[in-house]
């Protein structure tokens, strides 16, 4: 396990004080680690999960050749380039049951989807495409293709066009998706291996922060941050563990901060990390862990300080302040220190900094080797103001124009505590590090909020 200073040497660009946005992506990434405790899960409580091992395909999708759609199958070979097709009708081929009669020259069988293709028949033409004209004795039906209206092999699925046998469907690290259950449920799949639940454990600090319920008082706020913080946490499928909010108070820190440790694989919080701010929580953070306090080169966010806090020995909960219940689970086996992140006090700074750092890193500690969603090109429809030398993340309203390309906007004042403003937006405007000012029509990055936020 690195320590702070040895990963801070490793890096060329490291400055604490000027801290590049991607910097710390990097340094984060060389300072968490994976869980290592698996578990097995049926299908229906695997959503959001993140694969332990390989899943490899017992069968083949699909087992058989089939039809594509509802058509007559025929032997392909049979069409010409300018000549119509008149084919008799034989039989007819219904999904799940065979067919087992014998196709000649000349004749098709009507087929449905999803139906075994016949022995022999290779191509399917759909019934909206043919014309009819029976037969007489006895009476049959024939169907005619025009020339060119479809070509050898059209419209059938081929045994093992989705996956074959022996080989793999899903990768160790891949987190399970709606569609990634409904793999599993085509293999006939029920349970899967996976990590277990990352915990986390977070809370808001400081003497001015009440909690709902509370009576306004002169100089004091509602926390927003721990409720922005439990969505973005439950959104990633973790096991959230709600510590409210401690007061600027040594006794209670120390406590806060040695509970989490010893129920969880990481700890968030809010407040306390600023310049000019009481030095309780960074002389706590200090005191109890291996800890870097930085200034990035962002905006909003900025304070951020990150690093480990070693496990001991299971504490009672240190406050009565959180109505957010949890269980110890019994499973729980924490084999290295805490990772602590702490950020911001401001509301929308808190989102940002999530977003853009410990989100990447908490997927990692899940287990997932999953990339950061990409980021998106939309022309800006309004100049943006922007210094080179820091990366900005505005808010901002997606859209697409009568041409179909993207454009955004920015959602107005960009303050860090206007978070009416992150309802208001569905993205986030990336103005990266070496970015100068934004024309309109220039384009820019946009980091979509759907699914996280």
């Amino acid at each position: 396990m690195k320590s702070i200073d040895s990963i801070a040497a490793e890096l060329a660009a490291y400055d604490p004080q000027a801290l590049r946005a991607d910097t710390v992506n990097t340094f984060l990434a060389r300072l968490v680690e994976p869980v290592a405790q698996l578990e097995e899960v049926g299908i229906f409580q695997a959503l959001g999960r993140v694969l332990a091992a390989d899943v490899i395909s017992p069968i083949s999708v699909p087992p058989h050749d089939n039809s594509a759609m509802d058509g007559y199958a025929f032997d392909g070979a049979q069409l010409a380039a300018a000549s119509p097709l008149t084919l008799k009708v034989v039989g007819t081929a219904l999904a799940g049951k065979g067919w087992s009669g014998q196709v000649q020259r000349g004749e098709c069988v009507k087929i449905m989807t999803g139906a075994v293709m016949p022995q022999g028949l290779d191509t399917v033409v759909p019934q909206e495409l043919v014309s009819h004209s029976p037969g007489q004795n006895p009476p049959t039906a024939f169907i005619t293709l025009a020339p060119g209206t479809v070509r050898p092999g059209d419209n059938r699925r081929q045994l093992g066009e989705d996956l074959l046998q022996g080989q793999p469907a899903l990768k160790k690290g891949e987190l399970l998706t709606p569609a990634a259950l409904g793999l599993m449920a085509s293999l006939g799949i029920e349970k899967l291996q996976v990590w277990r639940k990352l915990r986390v454990a977070y809370f808001s600090t400081g003497d001015e922060i009440l909690s709902l319920g509370e009576a306004p008082r002169e100089g004091a706020v509602y926390d927003s941050n721990r409720y922005t913080v439990f969505g973005l946490l439950t959104r990633l499928g973790l096991e959230v563990i709600d510590l409210g909010v401690v007061r600027d108070e040594p006794t209670l820190l120390e406590a806060a901060f040695t509970h989490a440790a010893s129920v969880a694989d990481a700890i968030i919080t809010s407040g306390g990390v600023s310049v000019g701010e009481a030095d309780y929580t960074k002389a706590m953070m200090k005191k109890l862990g291996d800890v870097a306090f930085w200034k990035i080169a962002m905006r909003p966010g900025r304070p951020m300080a990150v690093g480990r806090i070693p496990k001991a020995k299971l504490a009672s909960s240190p406050h009565e302040t959180s109505t957010i219940s949890y269980n110890i689970n019994s499973n729980f086996e924490p084999s290295k220190d805490a990772i602590l992140f702490g950020l911001p006090g401001n509301p929308v700074a808190v989102m940002v900094t999530f977003l853009a750092f410990v989100r990447p890193a908490l997927l990692k500690m899940m287990g997932s080797t999953a990339a950061a969603p990409p980021l998106l090109k939309a022309r800006s429809s309004e100049a943006i103001r922007k210094k080179p030398g820091r990366t900005e993340y505005q808010r901002g309203v997606v859209s697409t124009t009568p041409e179909g390309t993207l454009q955004v906007r920015t959602t107005g004042n960009q303050g860090s505590g206007v978070l009416s403003s992150m309802v208001q937006a569905n993205g986030l405007i990336v103005l990266q590090h070496g970015q100068g000012n934004v024309a309109p029509g220039d384009e820019v990055d946009v980091m979509m909020f759907e699914g996280v936020v």
